[in-house]
């Protein structure tokens, strides 16, 4: 009789456990859906302010600067509020920012409203990932980076939807108040299911200097996400002007490694489980830096691609593994440790794809480039030295 009752607890307690981790993975799937949806429509905005490349280059970085001023108070907000309070806000924030860059006529409007877009964008990436860490707890093995795996996917849903919408010649103001609608309907679905973290007792200090082990960690994720975001704004280039490849397969480098970057994080925790954290960090570096290595030295279509399938493969786990790990700090809440580690490692994020292009100005695209590759092989030599939990 007591063994039924405890294999009853079991069962329940398991669909209890997949229940949350089917709303924090509906969380993250949304997320990365707004922000592919806006990114799908880029160019039809650009076309209805009549703004030219370099005008968008400026007003693009409007969504960087939302980012960047929310980091000082994302630690801080999480722990005063809890991370379902602003996960939930954040997200519906995001969406409804969605619509008003949809409705936009003017310059000024469209900045100050990506602004936003950046500031709430990085307010659910801080909420999401405390709401992952707390429903990893529930497992016994490492389910981080399928989580990562659901906003990339949503990265392919955005980009599908997106261009059925341009085909059919559907303004952005409608296509985006139908995935605001879809996302803030998500979040009313999913709230009962998510962890309420609030700690209404918990002393929230407005910055807690991060320790050695989480800055670590940090320049880990710095090293990785400067080759992730040269990636996102480089590919192409390089395939056009180093590969020389046609019209038709110029977009084949970018798409191979964000085809391999979205299945990697769905095999990354049980390589990770199996492997342990440190391999799994350490073979991601190299993989990073080999790919990089193949497309420099061999220039051709085929090399290429398959360089950047190993790239795509080696950024895939680096972040959701350094963003599960800070979430186990022993010195600092798991909103706090993340929203630290996310400051250094976006901070390479931001500096990757211009820092490629001074590069590329002073020496050649092929050098800038090697540079990446150095990057990647950064990633190894940290994780190497960092003394981190397998």
């Amino acid at each position: 009789m007591q063994s039924e009752t405890n294999a009853a607890y079991t069962r329940a307690k398991t669909f209890k456990a997949k229940i949350i981790r089917a709303a924090v993975g509906a969380m993250f799937f949304m997320a990365g859906l707004c922000f592919a949806s806006w990114a799908s429509r880029i160019a039809t905005i650009q076309q209805k302010l009549s703004l030219n490349d370099a005008a968008l280059g400026g007003v693009l970085l409007a969504l960087p600067t939302g980012l960047m001023i929310s980091l000082p108070v994302s630690g801080w907000l999480v722990n005063k509020i809890g991370s379902r309070r602003m996960l939930s806000v954040a997200l519906i924030i995001y969406a409804v920012a969605l619509i008003g860059l949809g409705s936009v006529n003017q310059v000024f409007y469209l900045i100050v409203i990506l602004v936003c877009f950046g500031f709430a964008g990085n307010m659910t990436n801080i909420a999401v990932n405390t709401q992952a860490i707390a429903t990893e707890k529930l497992y016994t093995k490492p389910i981080m980076a399928s989580f990562h795996g659901l906003w990339s996917l949503a990265g392919f849903a955005g980009a599908g939807i997106g261009t059925f919408m341009i085909a059919k010649s559907i303004a952005p103001i409608y296509h985006f108040t139908i995935i605001a609608s879809i996302t803030t309907a998500a979040v009313i679905l999913c709230w009962k299911n998510l962890h309420n973290d609030r700690n209404k007792n918990a002393e929230t200090p407005a910055f807690i200097m991060p320790d050695r082990s989480l800055i670590k960690l940090g320049l880990i994720g710095f090293c990785s996400m400067i080759c992730e975001g040269a990636m996102f704004d480089w590919s192409v280039i390089y395939f056009k002007k180093i590969i020389m490849a046609d019209k038709a397969w110029i977009g084949a480098g970018y798409t191979a490694f964000m085809l391999t970057m979205a299945s990697g994080r769905f095999i990354a925790d049980w390589f990770a489980h199996k492997f342990g954290l440190k391999r799994t960090l350490q073979l991601s570096g190299a993989l990073t830096a080999t790919g990089l290595a193949v497309a420099v030295a061999f220039p051709h279509l085929i090399t290429a691609i398959i360089g950047f399938l190993l790239v795509g493969f080696g950024v895939s786990s680096v972040v959701p593994l350094v963003y599960s790990a800070a979430g186990k700090s022993k010195t600092m809440s798991a909103g706090t440790a993340i929203a630290a580690v996310s400051t250094i490692s976006f901070v390479g994020f931001l500096i990757g794809p211009p820092t490629i292009g001074f590069l590329a100005g002073a020496f050649t695209l092929r050098a800038s480039f090697t540079f990446i590759a150095i990057m990647g092989s950064c990633v190894t030599i940290l994780a190497t030295r960092a003394k981190l939990d397998n």
